[in-house]
């Protein structure tokens, strides 16, 4: 007679633990995940060519450097700087041509001085030539055609246009508006998808395959998604139609950048700040007015903008974008030497800050070399997620197939509490940001149609 074992009451089998509820997300992730999918299938192209000519952008301001180290750099440290007049004198001596527009006085003891000039034949209209005279003995360096507040000169002039448009003009500008439109929705999405995921599913190490490559895709793609959605932001900031609505929104919320006033009397008008042709040696004169500037506190480096008129006043203007930036202003009075209009960075509204912080990151310049590294690190990673996006699709084939979609009808599970909410709030981002909405309808509309096709396919066939 066998005697069964005795069970202690640890060892009394326990009836299974229930399964977790499905989150009130969960029906989201096949929406989201079709999204990601498809936006990363036909937005990819335009996102790697802003990923590698963003990466050679970030690289130009040292390269920039390097190339053109003769006209910005002085042969020897003298004791004393010239007037800044004779430096403008000596330019003018060496290109007659043109007007001057603006003059930078050396920032650095070891930096030239740069005399801008408008109108100058050959030169692009929206450029000037940058003369560049040695502040100590009134030697000109050389004399190289510049671009933009940040004073570009030809190399980084060509990388910043080849990013921004192709070299296409303002048609061309619709690339990067298109790749920007969608880069955070991208981002966004592979972050819910990351998320959402099984944390076993989500290790890379000891795994091959399909598995491997979505470990590695959505591990670097977390890292660098706050990077990529704050890109996203800030290219929007100064594009041809979200800008547009962008700026039209922050003024309604008396939000814009002010500029000082050019005119006399001044006030924070947001007219007359504007560079133009005039006369560097209109009134006063230079010296009287950049000591006059000083006297206000702006200190190094400044940019001094003639008056356009006989009616106008200088504009001398802080041009630090690094941080801690130097953004004043001040209007100088030609005929006095008064400072009739004052304007202080600190003044800003915070919207006009954030923005001017935010272009500043973006194009490298804020931090200097460490902003330009965490630039390149970001374009190279970004490059790398859209070629492990393109390697899963292939590796989603069977046999030579190349990448099965992902299935429609996602979003029929969806429940109404979610997604009227959610296409309210796509509905109001797309007009705003119209290269972000116009697709996505266009997309959703083919969607539907051509799966309502299949559907009628299948029904039919089956009656055959």
């Amino acid at each position: 007679m066998s005697i069964a074992p005795s069970t202690t009451k640890d060892e009394v089998p326990q009836p299974a633990a229930p399964a977790p509820a499905p989150s009130r997300w969960a029906p989201l992730r096949p929406l989201v995940l079709r999204l990601h999918f498809y936006a990363g299938v036909f937005v990819a192209p335009f996102l790697l060519i802003a990923a590698v000519t963003g990466f050679l952008y970030a690289g130009a301001f040292q390269a920039e450097k390097i190339v053109y180290r003769d006209e910005m750099t002085v042969a020897a440290v003298g004791d004393s700087p010239l007037p800044v007049s004779r430096q403008v004198d000596a330019a003018r001596k060496a290109h007659p041509e043109g007007t001057v527009s603006a003059v930078r006085p050396a920032p650095e003891a070891d930096a030239t001085t740069r005399v801008m000039l408008s109108g100058v034949r050959g030169v692009d209209p929206d450029h000037t030539l940058a003369v560049f005279v040695d502040p100590y003995t009134g030697e000109v360096r050389g004399a190289l055609e510049q671009y933009g507040s940040t004073g570009a000169l030809p190399l980084r002039t060509w990388i910043d246009e080849f990013h921004r448009d192709l070299h296409l003009g303002e048609n061309g500008r619709l690339y990067s508006e298109f790749a920007a439109s969608w880069l955070w929705v991208i981002a966004g999405g592979g972050l819910v998808l990351w998320f959402s995921r099984r944390r076993a599913l989500r290790k890379v190490r000891g795994t091959s395959g399909r598995r491997r490559t979505l470990g590695l895709h959505g591990s670097v793609g977390v890292w660098a998604a706050a990077g990529f959605i704050f890109l996203s932001a800030t290219g929007l900031t100064w594009s041809t139609y979200a800008g547009a609505n962008i700026d039209e929104l922050r003024t309604s919320l008396g939000q814009s950048t002010p500029s000082v006033s050019a005119s006399a009397g001044g006030d924070h008008s947001g007219h007359g700040a504007s560079a133009a042709a005039g006369d560097a040696a209109h009134g006063v004169g230079l010296d009287k007015v950049l000591a006059a500037a000083r006297a206000e506190g702006l200190g190094d480096p400044v940019e001094i903008v003639p008056p356009a008129d006989e009616s106008s006043a200088y504009v001398v203007r802080q041009v630090q974008r690094s941080w801690p930036e130097k953004q004043d202003a001040v209007a100088v009075d030609p005929g006095t030497g008064q400072v009739t209009d004052t304007l202080r960075f600190a003044d800003y509204p915070l919207l006009a800050k954030l923005t001017r912080w935010g272009i500043d990151l973006h194009t490298g310049v804020l931090f200097g070399l460490v902003n330009q590294i965490a630039l390149m690190l970001l374009a190279l990673s970004l490059v790398l997620l859209i070629v492990w996006g393109y390697r899963m699709w292939w590796q989603r084939g069977r046999g030579s197939a190349f990448g099965r979609p992902i299935p429609r009808g996602a979003w029929q599970q969806v429940p109404p509490q979610i997604l009227v909410p959610a296409v309210a709030v796509i509905a109001v981002l797309g007009y705003f940001v119209p290269l972000l909405g116009i697709p996505l309808a266009g997309f959703v509309v083919a969607d539907v149609v051509l799966g309502e096709i299949a559907h009628r396919r299948g029904r039919r066939n089956a009656a055959a």
